[in-house]
């Protein structure tokens, strides 16, 4: 199992949900007040029959027009078309937005080989919800063009690639843990969105359930240093991956 960071840059939000390409060398964080400053990374992940893209970005494309996802596919040494499944923690848009691509006026499914799996309760509440952060002509448009797969609770889509609701983050959060032979992978999605928010253990304002969010990444930080897991950290730049040990009562990244 060989695990790829598809890093796609570091961008500015504010109230507004509008995600601003942010660059710390030719930007100045004074020009963008009230604003979070996020990192956006999906991860390709290798596996013995399948090759997993875990979340698909904001899906912006380069100054080619070409989607910086597919190339950043492309330099980990496959082609988009080779990504066979989608796994989705959830629909938000900095999580979503790379599932289709616009490519000279015209709306394509960027992984059309691929399955999409998503939770079936994420999905309806896609199409619900008033909050800016779905934008449902995505999800209009996967509906009618895309290979998708609903799942539900707790569960495994076969021996290798499992998957476990949370909520918290959202209501309909869910995570996955990947294990072939000896090595295990975990996806936290935005319940385990960065290495500080495991070690700090704070409740985050920006999640539907703070407590329960909190509650979650200390289980499964005791989970993945007890079994070794490799964890992916969607939000992280500096630390993107890492093994994680319990000391003195908390954690440390390694």
């Amino acid at each position: 199992m060989q695990v790829h960071t598809l890093f796609e840059g570091t961008y500015s939000v504010d109230a507004t949900k509008k995600f601003i390409p942010f660059d710390d060398a030719i930007h100045n964080f004074k020009d963008r007040p009230a604003s979070l400053f996020i990192n956006v990374q999906p991860f390709l992940v290798e596996l013995k029959n399948d090759l997993i893209l875990f979340d698909t970005g904001l899906g912006f494309s380069d100054d080619h027009g070409e989607l910086i996802l597919h190339k950043n596919i492309r330099n980990a040494g496959f082609d988009p078309t080779d990504v066979t499944k989608v796994l989705m923690s959830h629909l938000h848009y900095d999580h979503s937005g790379g599932m289709i691509h616009k490519i000279g006026g015209k709306t394509e499914v960027s992984f059309p080989d691929a399955e999409y799996v998503i939770n079936r309760g994420e999905w309806e509440t896609a199409f619900s919800s008033t909050s800016t952060s779905y934008h449902t002509d995505i999800f209009e448009f996967l509906q009618r063009n895309a290979q998708l797969k609903f799942v539900e609770g707790d569960g495994s889509l076969d021996e290798t690639i499992a998957f476990e609701f949370t909520g918290a983050h959202c209501p309909n959060h869910q995570v996955f843990l990947l294990t072939e032979g000896n090595q295990k992978v975990f996806f936290g999605g935005d319940v385990l969105p960065e290495p500080s928010e495991l070690i700090k253990n704070f409740i985050a304002k920006y999640d539907f359930d703070g407590r329960l969010a909190m509650e979650l990444r200390k289980g499964f930080g005791k989970r993945a240093a007890a079994e070794n897991w490799e964890c992916l950290f969607y939000h992280s730049k500096r630390e993107a991956t890492g093994f994680i040990d319990e000391v003195d009562g908390g954690f440390k990244i390694r």
